[in-house]
C-alpha cells in the first residue's frame, strides 16, 4: 500500500470501507456510508461494544440507485448531527491526461471514445469526510492481484467536496 497521507482516524475508516467493498469484488454500484463515532455507539448499542474498533463505525446506507450518477445524488443528502461523517465508493473509468486533447464534446461519443480507448484505466475510488472538513481518498486500479491503493487529502476534490456539502 502507497501511503501519501498521515495516519488518521478518518483514513483508517476510509480504508475500513475500501476493504469492505473490495471484499465483493468488481463492478459494483456507489456505495453511501454514514461515519458514526464508535463510542457513541458502544453508548447507544453496549451489546455490540465487542465487535467495534477504531474512533468510526462505517454504517452502509440504503442503495443509492443507479437511475442517475452518485454527483446528482450527494448534494441532495443531508446527515442529521449523530453523524459525524460520511464515505463513498465509486467505480469509475479514468483515461490518462494525453487524452484530454482528444475528448469529443457530444456525451454519446464521449462514452464511446472512453471505452474504446486503449489506455482507460477502470478504478475503485473511496473518498470520506468528516464535519470538521477533512477528508481521505483513496484510488485503486482494477490491475492484477493486488493493485496498490493510492491515498491523499484530495486525490478526487470534487467528489470530496460533493460529501463536505452533504455534512453540512
Amino acid at each position: 500500500m502507497l501511503e501519501v497521507a498521515p495516519d488518521s482516524p478518518l483514513r483508517q475508516a476510509a480504508l475500513e470501507v475500501e476493504r469492505h467493498v473490495a471484499e465483493a469484488g468488481w463492478d459494483q454500484p456507489p456505495r453511501l456510508f454514514a461515519l458514526v463515532s464508535t463510542e457513541q455507539l458502544r453508548e447507544s448499542h453496549p451489546e455490540l461494544a465487542d465487535q467495534l474498533d477504531g474512533d468510526y463505525t462505517p454504517v452502509e446506507q440504503e442503495q443509492l440507485g443507479v437511475d442517475r450518477p452518485v454527483e446528482e445524488i450527494l448534494p441532495t443528502i443531508m446527515w442529521p448531527e449523530t453523524v459525524d461523517g460520511c464515505a463513498v465508493v465509486i467505480e469509475r473509468v479514468m483515461l490518462p491526461p494525453s487524452a484530454e486533447a482528444d475528448l469529443p464534446e457530444d456525451p454519446d461519443e464521449l462514452g464511446a471514445y472512453v471505452a474504446a480507448h486503449p489506455d482507460r484505466q477502470e478504478v475503485r475510488i473511496v473518498a470520506a469526510v468528516l464535519r470538521d472538513g477533512s477528508g481521505h481518498t483513496g484510488v485503486r486500479a482494477r490491475d492484477g492481484e493486488d493493485p496498490p491503493l493510492l491515498e491523499g487529502p484530495d486525490l478526487v476534490p470534487g467528489l470530496v467536496e460533493l460529501l463536505r456539502a452533504s455534512m453540512s
